[in-house]
């Protein structure tokens, strides 16, 4: 049986690496080996990380993996932010595939669809690699 852990890779670089990541997944399968189910964010610059990955963004993903939420509100309560704020933050890692809304009701319910996150940014350097777990 495949291995269904789904990870969101974060990286910085042009994404040249991603084709060669696809042909060992190929490979993987071929053989018969597990393969994870890999989603992959690529930004240019480390400016761009951190200003999508940081002490705000990591807490709202934790309370969100950790109490599952069941609205905006309520994360934003269990996070001592405003309302507004929270929406926006959300609204934004939910455009990059960071985090995705389920209808409750008339309230929207902020889930984090990944068994792992994996921040990367020397990952298309050859370099070390960092990961995170919200």
């Amino acid at each position: 049986m495949a291995n269904d852990k789904s990870v969101l890779l974060v990286t910085i670089g042009d994404g040249d690496g991603l084709y060669e990541e696809g042909r060992e997944a190929v490979r993987k399968l071929s053989d018969g080996e597990p393969v994870e189910q890999l989603a992959t964010i690529t930004f240019s610059n480390a400016e761009q990380l951190g200003d999508v990955f940081n002490e705000r963004t990591y807490t709202l993903l934790q309370v969100i993996r950790d109490e599952r939420p069941g609205s905006i509100r309520e994360t934003a309560r269990l996070v001592g932010r405003d309302v507004k704020n929270v929406h926006q933050e959300l609204t934004a890692l939910e455009a990059l595939g960071i985090v995705r809304f389920d209808d409750d009701g008339q309230s929207k319910r902020p889930v984090f669809p990944y068994d792992d996150l994996v921040i990367s940014p020397f990952a298309n350097d050859n370099g070390g690699t960092t990961a995170a777990a919200p």
